[in-house]
Protein backbone atom coordinates (compact mmCIF):
# COMPACT_ATOMS: atom_id res chain seq x y z
CA UNK A 1 0.00 0.00 0.00
CA UNK A 2 1.28 3.30 -0.82
CA UNK A 3 0.80 6.49 0.72
CA UNK A 4 1.81 10.19 -0.19
CA UNK A 5 1.05 11.75 2.98
CA UNK A 6 1.63 9.35 6.35
CA UNK A 7 0.20 10.35 9.55
CA UNK A 8 2.38 8.40 12.30
CA UNK A 9 0.09 8.72 15.05
CA UNK A 10 -2.90 7.62 12.46
CA UNK A 11 -0.51 4.60 11.81
CA UNK A 12 0.63 3.91 15.14
CA UNK A 13 -3.18 3.98 16.22
CA UNK A 14 -4.64 1.29 14.04
CA UNK A 15 -1.53 -0.76 14.58
CA UNK A 16 -2.01 -4.26 16.09
CA UNK A 17 -0.47 -6.20 19.05
CA UNK A 18 1.68 -8.33 16.82
CA UNK A 19 5.09 -9.95 17.08
CA UNK A 20 7.25 -6.39 16.21
CA UNK A 21 5.15 -4.80 19.25
CA UNK A 22 5.69 -7.98 21.45
CA UNK A 23 9.74 -7.33 20.54
CA UNK A 24 9.48 -3.78 21.82
CA UNK A 25 7.70 -4.66 25.27
CA UNK A 26 10.01 -7.55 25.86
CA UNK A 27 13.67 -5.49 25.44
CA UNK A 28 12.21 -2.34 27.35
CA UNK A 29 10.69 -4.48 29.99
CA UNK A 30 14.36 -6.57 30.26
CA UNK A 31 15.92 -3.28 30.25
CA UNK A 32 13.61 -2.58 33.52
CA UNK A 33 14.09 -5.89 34.72
CA UNK A 34 17.95 -5.49 35.50
CA UNK A 35 17.47 -2.17 36.31
CA UNK A 36 15.25 -3.34 39.61
CA UNK A 37 17.40 -6.21 39.84
CA UNK A 38 20.17 -4.18 40.07
CA UNK A 39 18.86 -1.48 42.49
CA UNK A 40 17.13 -4.45 44.57
CA UNK A 41 20.91 -6.28 44.98
CA UNK A 42 22.28 -4.37 47.47
CA UNK A 43 19.46 -4.72 49.88
CA UNK A 44 19.58 -8.45 49.24
CA UNK A 45 23.80 -9.15 49.92
CA UNK A 46 23.72 -6.25 52.37
CA UNK A 47 23.50 -8.80 55.04
CA UNK A 48 26.15 -11.18 53.85
CA UNK A 49 28.65 -8.43 53.42
CA UNK A 50 28.21 -7.22 56.94
CA UNK A 51 29.02 -10.44 57.40
CA UNK A 52 31.98 -11.01 55.44
CA UNK A 53 33.67 -7.66 56.07
CA UNK A 54 32.44 -7.57 60.20
CA UNK A 55 31.12 -3.68 59.41
CA UNK A 56 27.92 -2.46 61.42
CA UNK A 57 25.08 -2.52 59.16
CA UNK A 58 24.50 1.49 59.09
CA UNK A 59 27.73 2.02 57.66
CA UNK A 60 26.06 0.62 54.24
CA UNK A 61 23.19 3.67 54.41
CA UNK A 62 25.45 5.85 52.67
CA UNK A 63 25.99 2.87 50.05
CA UNK A 64 22.36 2.52 49.55
CA UNK A 65 22.44 5.76 49.01
CA UNK A 66 25.15 6.68 46.64
CA UNK A 67 23.73 4.29 43.78
CA UNK A 68 20.37 5.81 44.16
CA UNK A 69 21.96 9.54 44.05
CA UNK A 70 23.80 8.19 40.80
CA UNK A 71 20.61 7.44 39.35
CA UNK A 72 19.01 10.96 40.81
CA UNK A 73 21.63 12.81 38.48
CA UNK A 74 21.28 10.30 35.99
CA UNK A 75 17.79 10.83 35.53
CA UNK A 76 17.98 14.63 35.61
CA UNK A 77 20.85 14.94 33.31
CA UNK A 78 20.67 11.96 31.05
CA UNK A 79 16.98 11.64 29.85
CA UNK A 80 17.16 15.03 28.29
CA UNK A 81 19.71 13.34 25.90
CA UNK A 82 17.14 10.90 25.18
CA UNK A 83 14.71 13.57 24.04
CA UNK A 84 17.38 14.79 22.12
CA UNK A 85 19.42 12.39 20.34
CA UNK A 86 17.00 9.36 20.32
CA UNK A 87 15.50 6.72 23.38
CA UNK A 88 17.54 4.14 20.88
CA UNK A 89 21.16 5.20 21.60
CA UNK A 90 20.63 5.85 25.43
CA UNK A 91 19.31 2.79 26.43
CA UNK A 92 21.83 0.78 24.36
CA UNK A 93 24.49 2.56 25.57
CA UNK A 94 23.44 2.73 29.27
CA UNK A 95 22.45 -1.15 29.37
CA UNK A 96 26.20 -2.05 28.07
CA UNK A 97 27.70 0.48 30.72
CA UNK A 98 25.83 -1.12 33.98
CA UNK A 99 26.96 -4.44 32.46
CA UNK A 100 30.20 -3.70 33.08
CA UNK A 101 29.73 -1.75 36.38
CA UNK A 102 27.96 -4.70 37.74
CA UNK A 103 30.91 -6.90 36.83
CA UNK A 104 33.60 -4.49 38.37
CA UNK A 105 31.62 -4.71 41.37
CA UNK A 106 32.61 -8.20 41.78
CA UNK A 107 36.00 -7.18 42.60
CA UNK A 108 35.77 -4.61 45.24
CA UNK A 109 37.34 -5.11 48.69
CA UNK A 110 36.05 -2.19 50.58
CA UNK A 111 33.32 -0.01 51.90
CA UNK A 112 34.77 2.98 50.09
CA UNK A 113 35.47 1.17 46.75
CA UNK A 114 31.91 0.20 46.64
CA UNK A 115 29.99 2.85 47.49
CA UNK A 116 31.95 4.92 44.50
CA UNK A 117 31.04 2.40 42.34
CA UNK A 118 27.14 2.04 43.28
CA UNK A 119 27.32 5.53 42.30
CA UNK A 120 28.96 5.24 38.78
CA UNK A 121 26.29 2.34 38.27
CA UNK A 122 23.14 4.28 39.51
CA UNK A 123 23.97 6.98 37.33
CA UNK A 124 24.31 4.98 33.73
CA UNK A 125 20.60 3.40 35.19
CA UNK A 126 19.15 6.79 35.65
CA UNK A 127 18.35 6.76 32.18
CA UNK A 128 17.24 3.52 31.70
CA UNK A 129 13.45 4.04 32.84
CA UNK A 130 12.19 7.14 31.71
CA UNK A 131 13.30 6.61 28.03
CA UNK A 132 11.72 2.79 28.00
CA UNK A 133 8.76 3.97 28.86
CA UNK A 134 8.82 7.09 26.58
CA UNK A 135 9.86 4.34 23.59
CA UNK A 136 6.42 2.06 24.62
CA UNK A 137 4.47 5.00 24.50
CA UNK A 138 5.33 6.57 21.51
CA UNK A 139 4.61 2.61 19.79
CA UNK A 140 1.74 2.32 21.70
CA UNK A 141 -2.29 2.84 20.39
CA UNK A 142 -4.29 5.45 22.65
CA UNK A 143 -6.39 2.72 24.02
CA UNK A 144 -3.60 0.58 25.42
CA UNK A 145 -1.15 3.25 26.04
CA UNK A 146 -1.08 3.33 29.84
CA UNK A 147 -1.86 -0.41 30.28
CA UNK A 148 1.42 -1.41 27.91
CA UNK A 149 3.76 1.91 29.94
CA UNK A 150 2.48 0.03 33.31
CA UNK A 151 3.08 -3.70 32.17
CA UNK A 152 6.95 -2.72 31.17
CA UNK A 153 7.33 -0.54 33.53
CA UNK A 154 6.62 -3.66 35.88
CA UNK A 155 10.02 -4.84 35.05
CA UNK A 156 11.32 -2.83 37.53
CA UNK A 157 9.58 -4.49 40.19
CA UNK A 158 9.90 -8.01 38.86
CA UNK A 159 13.42 -7.27 38.60
CA UNK A 160 13.85 -6.26 42.12
CA UNK A 161 11.96 -9.79 42.90
CA UNK A 162 14.06 -12.02 40.86
CA UNK A 163 17.12 -10.66 42.44
CA UNK A 164 15.64 -11.86 45.67
CA UNK A 165 15.15 -15.21 44.41
CA UNK A 166 18.92 -15.60 42.46
CA UNK A 167 20.09 -13.86 45.73
CA UNK A 168 18.97 -16.43 47.94
CA UNK A 169 20.37 -18.91 45.68
CA UNK A 170 23.45 -17.56 44.59
CA UNK A 171 24.56 -16.23 47.99
CA UNK A 172 24.91 -19.32 50.39
CA UNK A 173 26.39 -21.50 47.59
CA UNK A 174 28.55 -19.19 45.89
CA UNK A 175 28.87 -15.75 47.77
CA UNK A 176 27.60 -12.33 47.91
CA UNK A 177 29.44 -11.22 44.41
CA UNK A 178 28.06 -14.07 42.44
CA UNK A 179 24.95 -11.99 42.18
CA UNK A 180 27.01 -9.15 41.10
CA UNK A 181 28.39 -11.54 38.13
CA UNK A 182 25.12 -12.98 36.88
CA UNK A 183 23.84 -9.33 37.09
CA UNK A 184 26.82 -8.19 34.80
CA UNK A 185 26.69 -11.40 32.35
CA UNK A 186 23.06 -11.03 31.49
CA UNK A 187 22.80 -7.23 30.60
CA UNK A 188 25.53 -7.87 28.48
CA UNK A 189 23.81 -10.46 26.01
CA UNK A 190 20.66 -7.77 26.47
CA UNK A 191 22.41 -5.14 25.24
CA UNK A 192 23.69 -6.85 21.68
CA UNK A 193 20.20 -8.23 21.40
CA UNK A 194 19.11 -4.50 21.55
CA UNK A 195 21.58 -3.23 19.18
CA UNK A 196 20.28 -5.77 16.28
CA UNK A 197 16.29 -5.20 17.31
CA UNK A 198 15.71 -1.73 19.18
CA UNK A 199 13.26 0.47 17.45
CA UNK A 200 13.97 4.11 17.55
CA UNK A 201 10.48 6.48 17.78
CA UNK A 202 9.04 7.11 14.90
CA UNK A 203 7.56 10.90 15.79
CA UNK A 204 10.98 11.30 16.92
CA UNK A 205 12.78 10.52 13.90
CA UNK A 206 10.00 12.60 12.33
CA UNK A 207 10.47 15.75 13.85
CA UNK A 208 14.22 15.46 14.35
CA UNK A 209 14.21 15.49 10.34
CA UNK A 210 15.93 12.40 10.09
CA UNK A 211 16.63 10.07 6.82
CA UNK A 212 13.43 9.15 5.45
CA UNK A 213 15.30 5.63 5.08
CA UNK A 214 14.92 5.19 9.05
CA UNK A 215 11.52 6.65 8.92
CA UNK A 216 10.33 3.94 6.60
CA UNK A 217 12.57 1.25 8.86
CA UNK A 218 10.15 1.44 11.80
CA UNK A 219 6.68 2.28 10.04
CA UNK A 220 7.46 -0.99 8.01
CA UNK A 221 7.54 -2.68 11.22
CA UNK A 222 4.28 -0.89 12.68
CA UNK A 223 2.28 -1.39 9.48
CA UNK A 224 3.42 -4.10 7.37
CA UNK A 225 2.89 -3.38 3.53
CA UNK A 226 2.88 0.29 3.79
CA UNK A 227 4.92 1.71 1.04
CA UNK A 228 7.31 4.52 2.56
CA UNK A 229 9.32 6.44 -0.51
CA UNK A 230 11.76 9.14 -0.86
CA UNK A 231 8.98 11.70 -1.72
CA UNK A 232 6.20 10.44 0.70
CA UNK A 233 5.54 13.16 3.50
CA UNK A 234 5.44 12.04 6.91
CA UNK A 235 3.79 13.85 9.45
CA UNK A 236 3.25 13.55 13.25
CA UNK A 237 0.49 15.75 15.22
CA UNK A 238 3.16 17.63 17.73
CA UNK A 239 5.09 20.66 16.15
CA UNK A 240 8.98 20.78 16.58
CA UNK A 241 9.98 22.35 19.94
CA UNK A 242 13.89 23.41 20.30
CA UNK A 243 13.72 24.97 23.65
CA UNK A 244 15.28 23.72 26.88
CA UNK A 245 13.17 20.55 27.90
CA UNK A 246 13.23 21.20 31.70
CA UNK A 247 11.97 24.65 30.97
CA UNK A 248 9.10 22.99 28.89
CA UNK A 249 7.62 21.45 31.89
CA UNK A 250 6.56 24.66 33.27
CA UNK A 251 4.77 25.96 30.13
CA UNK A 252 1.59 25.91 28.63
CA UNK A 253 0.15 24.93 31.53
CA UNK A 254 2.23 22.08 32.59
CA UNK A 255 3.79 23.65 35.58
CA UNK A 256 1.16 22.79 38.48
CA UNK A 257 1.11 19.05 37.38
CA UNK A 258 4.86 18.81 36.86
CA UNK A 259 5.34 20.05 40.33
CA UNK A 260 2.39 17.57 42.13
CA UNK A 261 4.05 15.15 39.97
CA UNK A 262 7.65 15.78 41.94
CA UNK A 263 6.39 15.52 45.28
CA UNK A 264 4.30 12.50 45.00
CA UNK A 265 7.48 10.88 43.29
CA UNK A 266 9.37 12.76 46.01
CA UNK A 267 7.64 10.64 49.23
CA UNK A 268 6.55 7.71 47.53
CA UNK A 269 10.45 7.04 46.61
CA UNK A 270 11.12 7.74 50.15
CA UNK A 271 8.87 4.49 51.21
CA UNK A 272 9.94 2.54 48.25
CA UNK A 273 13.67 2.48 48.65
CA UNK A 274 13.40 2.62 52.86
CA UNK A 275 11.32 -0.72 52.74
CA UNK A 276 13.62 -2.05 49.89
CA UNK A 277 16.88 -1.88 51.30
CA UNK A 278 16.30 -2.09 54.72
CA UNK A 279 13.21 -4.60 55.02
CA UNK A 280 15.66 -7.61 55.07
CA UNK A 281 18.31 -6.43 57.57
CA UNK A 282 15.44 -5.46 59.52
CA UNK A 283 13.39 -8.93 59.85
CA UNK A 284 16.48 -10.41 60.20
CA UNK A 285 17.19 -8.20 63.37
CA UNK A 286 13.42 -9.40 64.33
CA UNK A 287 14.84 -13.28 65.04
CA UNK A 288 14.25 -14.55 61.46
CA UNK A 289 17.04 -16.34 59.63
CA UNK A 290 18.98 -14.28 56.29
CA UNK A 291 17.01 -16.73 54.09
CA UNK A 292 13.76 -16.13 55.87
CA UNK A 293 14.59 -12.30 55.82
CA UNK A 294 15.43 -11.96 51.76
CA UNK A 295 11.94 -13.98 50.99
CA UNK A 296 10.24 -11.68 53.18
CA UNK A 297 12.14 -8.54 51.70
CA UNK A 298 11.18 -10.67 48.11
CA UNK A 299 7.46 -10.53 49.34
CA UNK A 300 7.27 -7.06 48.91
CA UNK A 301 8.42 -6.46 44.99
CA UNK A 302 6.15 -9.46 44.81
CA UNK A 303 3.52 -7.42 46.22
CA UNK A 304 4.69 -4.35 43.67
CA UNK A 305 4.20 -6.97 40.93
CA UNK A 306 0.49 -8.00 41.51
CA UNK A 307 0.04 -4.42 41.74
CA UNK A 308 1.46 -2.95 38.69
CA UNK A 309 -0.13 -5.53 37.20
CA UNK A 310 -3.61 -4.70 38.48
CA UNK A 311 -4.12 -0.75 39.33
CA UNK A 312 -3.45 -0.55 35.36
CA UNK A 313 -7.22 -2.08 34.99
CA UNK A 314 -8.34 0.51 37.61
CA UNK A 315 -6.96 3.74 36.46
CA UNK A 316 -8.56 2.70 32.64
CA UNK A 317 -11.41 2.71 34.48
CA UNK A 318 -11.56 4.84 37.73
CA UNK A 319 -8.72 7.35 36.33
CA UNK A 320 -5.14 7.87 38.23
CA UNK A 321 -6.19 9.88 40.85
CA UNK A 322 -8.50 7.85 42.98
CA UNK A 323 -6.50 5.10 42.32
CA UNK A 324 -3.50 6.52 43.19
CA UNK A 325 -4.85 8.22 46.51
CA UNK A 326 -6.78 5.23 47.42
CA UNK A 327 -3.46 2.77 47.26
CA UNK A 328 -1.19 5.44 49.44
CA UNK A 329 -3.55 5.91 52.43
CA UNK A 330 -3.99 1.95 52.25
CA UNK A 331 0.20 1.72 52.10
CA UNK A 332 0.55 4.24 54.60
CA UNK A 333 -1.67 1.68 57.53
CA UNK A 334 0.08 -1.45 56.40
CA UNK A 335 3.41 0.13 56.54
CA UNK A 336 2.72 1.32 60.10
CA UNK A 337 1.62 -2.14 60.77
CA UNK A 338 4.66 -3.81 59.64
CA UNK A 339 6.51 -3.20 63.01
CA UNK A 340 4.18 -4.60 65.32
CA UNK A 341 3.40 -7.59 63.71
CA UNK A 342 6.96 -9.05 63.26
CA UNK A 343 6.21 -12.19 65.75
CA UNK A 344 3.80 -13.37 63.47
CA UNK A 345 5.31 -13.96 59.98
CA UNK A 346 1.76 -14.76 58.31
CA UNK A 347 0.47 -11.02 59.26
CA UNK A 348 3.89 -9.87 58.73
CA UNK A 349 3.75 -11.38 54.90
CA UNK A 350 0.63 -10.07 54.58
CA UNK A 351 1.85 -6.43 55.58
CA UNK A 352 4.65 -6.58 53.25
CA UNK A 353 2.61 -7.72 50.93
CA UNK A 354 0.33 -4.86 50.84
CA UNK A 355 2.72 -2.64 51.13
CA UNK A 356 4.28 -3.56 48.28
CA UNK A 357 1.10 -3.50 46.27
CA UNK A 358 0.41 0.48 47.02
CA UNK A 359 4.25 1.75 46.89
CA UNK A 360 5.95 -0.27 44.48
CA UNK A 361 2.61 -0.84 42.39
CA UNK A 362 1.61 2.54 43.05
CA UNK A 363 4.73 3.97 41.56
CA UNK A 364 4.56 2.74 37.63
CA UNK A 365 0.96 4.37 38.50
CA UNK A 366 2.96 7.57 38.97
CA UNK A 367 5.63 7.30 35.99
CA UNK A 368 3.07 6.32 33.75
CA UNK A 369 0.86 9.21 34.31
CA UNK A 370 3.84 11.52 33.61
CA UNK A 371 4.10 9.59 30.33
CA UNK A 372 0.29 10.49 29.17
CA UNK A 373 0.55 14.28 30.40
CA UNK A 374 3.76 15.12 28.42
CA UNK A 375 4.02 15.46 24.68
CA UNK A 376 7.24 13.53 22.58
CA UNK A 377 9.94 15.60 22.87
CA UNK A 378 9.24 16.02 26.52
CA UNK A 379 8.24 12.49 27.61
CA UNK A 380 11.24 11.41 27.99
CA UNK A 381 12.43 14.21 29.92
CA UNK A 382 8.74 14.73 31.97
CA UNK A 383 9.18 11.15 32.91
CA UNK A 384 12.97 11.71 33.88
CA UNK A 385 12.71 14.66 36.08
CA UNK A 386 9.99 13.23 38.09
CA UNK A 387 11.80 10.25 38.77
CA UNK A 388 15.22 12.23 39.06
CA UNK A 389 13.28 14.77 42.04
CA UNK A 390 11.84 11.82 43.36
CA UNK A 391 15.12 10.08 43.70
CA UNK A 392 16.31 12.54 45.95
CA UNK A 393 13.30 10.68 48.31
CA UNK A 394 14.96 7.58 47.40
CA UNK A 395 18.70 8.85 48.40
CA UNK A 396 17.08 10.16 51.49
CA UNK A 397 14.98 7.10 52.56
CA UNK A 398 17.72 4.29 53.06
CA UNK A 399 20.14 7.22 54.79
CA UNK A 400 17.75 8.67 57.21
CA UNK A 401 16.50 5.10 57.98
CA UNK A 402 20.39 3.62 58.45
CA UNK A 403 20.96 7.10 60.76
CA UNK A 404 17.66 6.17 62.68
CA UNK A 405 19.03 2.56 63.43
CA UNK A 406 21.84 4.03 64.42
CA UNK A 407 19.99 5.98 67.16
CA UNK A 408 18.67 2.65 68.28
CA UNK A 409 15.11 3.17 66.75
CA UNK A 410 12.65 0.33 67.51
CA UNK A 411 11.15 -1.64 64.40
CA UNK A 412 7.60 0.02 65.48
CA UNK A 413 8.85 3.23 65.23
CA UNK A 414 10.66 2.94 62.39
CA UNK A 415 7.52 1.98 60.41
CA UNK A 416 5.39 4.04 61.63
CA UNK A 417 8.02 7.00 60.43
CA UNK A 418 7.49 5.31 57.37
CA UNK A 419 4.36 5.68 57.11
CA UNK A 420 4.13 9.38 56.98
CA UNK A 421 5.25 9.85 53.58
CA UNK A 422 2.33 7.71 52.24
CA UNK A 423 -0.51 10.01 53.42
CA UNK A 424 1.03 12.94 52.44
CA UNK A 425 1.59 11.06 49.22
CA UNK A 426 -1.93 10.71 49.25
CA UNK A 427 -2.87 14.04 50.14
CA UNK A 428 -1.16 15.19 46.72
CA UNK A 429 -2.54 13.29 44.65
CA UNK A 430 -5.89 14.51 46.06
CA UNK A 431 -4.55 18.24 45.55
CA UNK A 432 -3.73 16.66 41.63
CA UNK A 433 -7.08 15.75 41.27
CA UNK A 434 -8.27 19.48 40.92
CA UNK A 435 -5.12 20.37 37.98
CA UNK A 436 -6.33 17.02 35.92
CA UNK A 437 -9.64 15.81 36.71
CA UNK A 438 -10.23 12.34 35.44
Amino acid sequence: MQSDVINVDQVVEQSRFGAFQFGLLLLCGLCLIIDGFDIQAMGYVAPAIIGDWHVNKASLGPVFGAGLFGMLLGSLVLTPVGDKYGRRPVLIISTFFFAACMLLTTRVQTIDELLVLRFITGFGLGSIMPNAMALVGEFSPNSSRVTRMMLVSCGFTVGAAVGGFVSAALIPAFGWRSVFLVGGLIPAALGVAMLIWLPESIQFLVLRKRPMKQVARWLNKVQPGLLVTESSTVVVKEARNDGMPVAELFREGRAGVTLLLWLISFMNLINLYFLSNWLPTLIKDAGYSTGAAVLIGTSLQVGGIVGTLTLGWFINRFGFTRVLGSCFVVACVFIALIGHVAATPVLLFICVVVAGFCVVGGQPAVNALAGTFYPTQLRSTGIGWALGIGRIGSVLGPVIGGQLIAMQWANGSLFMAAAVPAIISALMVARLHWYRPQ
